[in-house]
């Protein structure tokens, strides 16, 4: 079986732009994830997306790099000039979209496909054959488009799924019935609308498609296409193939393409949702802790995960206890039992409950110092439309002076950046996630900044609440930071 990613997809995402630099470092981490193909591209589209192609087919990847292009020889020429190993070739084949689209007819659609692949053929791409909107087209039809393809020396056929329509069972019979009359490579296309695409690709492949389309996160258009990590994980852990696939790396791909896209990722998707391996229920986190298979039906490090049990109302007694003894708390059975009940009380308000709140209550239970490890001392931030963001820190590291200086794309961005410069050599903390929004009105609002740290492999949560985004976002990440640099097992 082949995998091929596209970025093209990504790219029609709303609202999505991504610069040549970007979709590089994307290819990159796609190859060495070990897709097959990447569809790096529309190079006849514009300057940019040539360019794109250009820059990644240049790179000498293992994973073959594909343009997308129609069927015209200007756009054919395009993915030439970009020097792109092969051609992702889009042909409308369905009567919707050859007479309202183009304007044309069935017959012209087959000498236009005869000459496209002809003429790709002859110049030395791989053609792999899109037919667009497959599923709505009539069969007979759709099957002479192939054929004629074939007879022009086409590479591979992927039947297009473009509005999404097709169920698990149609998707089986008809790749079933296609692949007894087609020859060549079969691939599957399949678009979310109706949130079947994964189903709807591992139904064809089990039915005689060889190759799978997908993107990272299930980017693209309207809702999205099947989503790479969820087909891989299912194919591996489900029917037990073996794809050849890091899937170890898959988190990490999903992250970096979130970050560089601006398209997050909505917390309950599977396998790369931050919810995904985070439980909060005490009765699911009884069972983990005694069973992980309990609750959890792949571990979390398969996919470059770890596990999360987080506080809040929900929340056991275990879960609880668990997230103390990781500080090194260790209350007497009271006290625990006090500790406890403030925090479901705190859910109970409707608040959030963040790694730091825990501790926060758990010091003042205890009656604990509540000097924290990590505490600002001074903090500088330049900004300004014809300057760049820049901003230094002085941090007191357990009781050690330490400074820290650095730029960003904005006051916040250079701060973070600051702060992270000042402790990088004695506690290298990663900012895994940033949110914010304004809780009141106004342009003197408080602003609520929620961050996600880590440090190894345990994640923590803390707020910030303050009307300067920047000191809200300091006080967010510095919790955090103290929350994963507490430790009271060596202290009396």
């Amino acid at each position: 079986m082949f995998l091929d990613t596209t970025l093209r997809d990504g790219e029609q995402t709303p609202g999505v732009s991504l610069v040549p630099e970007n979709k590089l470092r994307i290819a990159q981490r796609l190859d060495e994830l070990g897709v097959d193909f990447i569809e790096a591209g529309f190079a006849a589209v514009s300057k940019g997306e040539l360019e794109s192609v250009s820059l990644i087919a240049k790179q000498g990847l293992r994973a073959k790099v594909f343009s997308a292009a129609r069927g015209t020889r200007n756009d054919i020429d395009a993915v030439l000039k970009s020097n792109a190993s092969g051609i992702s070739m889009i042909v409308p084949t369905s009567d919707l979209h050859i007479e309202c689209k183009l304007h044309k007819t069935r017959e012209e659609m087959l000498k236009v496909t005869a000459d496209c692949v002809d003429y790709a053929k002859d110049h030395g791409l791989d053609v792999e054959f899109l037919a667009e909107d497959a599923t709505r087209s009539d069969f007979d039809y759709l099957t002479k488009v192939f054929l004629t393809a074939i007879d022009s020396g086409v590479d591979r056929i992927v039947p297009c799924d473009t509005v999404g329509i097709l169920t698990p069972e149609r998707s089986a019979e008809f790749f079933s019935k296609l692949s007894e009359k087609i020859k060549v490579p079969l691939g599957v296309h399949c678009h979310n609308d109706f949130g079947m695409a994964v189903a709807n690709t591992v139904a064809a492949l089990g039915s005689g498609a060889q190759e799978a389309h997908a993107t990272i996160n299930g980017l693209g258009e309207r809702a999205g296409n099947a989503s790479l990590e969820e087909i891989v994980v299912t194919l591996k852990s489900l029917y037990k193939l073996d794809l050849n696939v890091k899937t170890d790396l898959l988190y990490g791909t999903s992250q970096l393409v979130s970050r560089l896209t601006g398209v997050y990722v909505q917390p309950n998707k599977a396998i790369v949702g931050e919810n995904a391996f985070t439980h909060e229920s005490g009765i699911h986190t009884q069972g983990l802790l005694s069973n992980p298979l309990t609750y959890e039906p792949i571990t979390p490090e398969l996919v470059g995960r770890t596990r999360r049990l987080s506080p809040g109302k929900h929340s056991g007694s275990h879960a609880i206890r668990a997230n103390l003894e990781h500080m090194g708390l260790k209350p007497s059975e009271e006290k625990f039992k006090e500790i406890f009940q403030r925090i479901k009380e705190l859910g109970d308000k409707g608040k959030t409950v963040m790694d730091a709140d825990v501790l926060a209550i758990a010091e003042t239970v205890m009656g604990l110092s509540q000097a924290k490890p990590i505490q600002l001392e001074e903090m500088t931030f330049v900004g300004g439309d014809k300057v760049t963001a820049t901003a230094s820190v002085r941090l007191k590291v357990n009781g050690k002076v330490v400074w820290g200086a650095a730029v960003g794309v904005g006051p916040v961005d250079a701060a973070i950046n600051a702060v992270k410069d000042a402790i990088a050599e004695t506690e290298p903390i990663t900012l895994e996630q940033y949110n914010v929004k304004a809780i009141t009105g106004g342009t003197d609002a408080m602003v609520e900044v929620v961050v996600r740290v880590r440090k190894g492999n345990r994640t923590v949560t803390a707020l910030g609440v303050r009307e300067d985004i920047v000191k809200a976002s300091m006080e967010a990440v510095l919790s955090g930071m103290n929350v994963l640099t507490t430790d009271y097992n060596n202290k009396s």
